[in-house]
């Protein structure tokens, strides 16, 4: 049976940046009764707080992070690259553990965003990228999907041998 990693928060786990919690999902009940999910919140993995000040990208996006190119910064001025950085290689880990191939991650996240992130300047504004977790994923050769994608990623689960 195929592992999927899963953001805790999609779970309803309350470790978003402001505490709360983004799920559960349906589909994601039905993975974890089926014993599929390991959850994982990167940030908090990663050595931050619940709840934290928000964080985002400036000037870049979760690939750039990885290769030292940009940093993330939170509304306080805090770097914390490291901590995310941390939370993305642990997802690694987990990924290579457990033969994990298919990741639900939070969309928009400074972590785990799959294709929308916010801009850096904390005004709200998305643009096209990703986040640092879900960049790494995906650099390993993991297909990672949001909330916002739970039919293509059970369809993509069923593709796999």
């Amino acid at each position: 049976m195929h592992k999927i990693l899963v953001s805790r928060c999609l779970l309803g786990h309350r470790v978003r940046y402001d505490g709360g919690a983004s799920g559960p999902f349906d589909r994601l009940q039905q993975w974890l009764d089926e014993g599929r999910v390991v959850p994982l919140c990167p940030e908090v993995a990663g050595g931050l707080p619940t709840p934290r000040a928000a964080a985002e990208i400036p000037g870049g996006q979760g690939a750039q992070v990885l290769d030292g190119h940009a940093r993330v910064i939170t509304t306080e001025g805090e770097d914390v690259s490291a901590e995310f950085l941390s939370g993305a290689y642990q997802a690694l880990e987990l990924v290579h553990k457990h033969g994990i191939r298919i990741a639900v991650l939070k969309a928009n996240s400074p972590s785990c965003g799959n294709l929308l992130t916010y801009d850096g300047s904390f005004s709200g504004v998305k643009v096209a990228g990703e986040g640092v977790t879900a960049a790494l994923l995906k650099r390993n050769g993991v297909l990672v999907f949001s909330e916002l994608e739970l039919p293509q990623a059970a369809a993509a689960l069923t593709t796999l041998v």
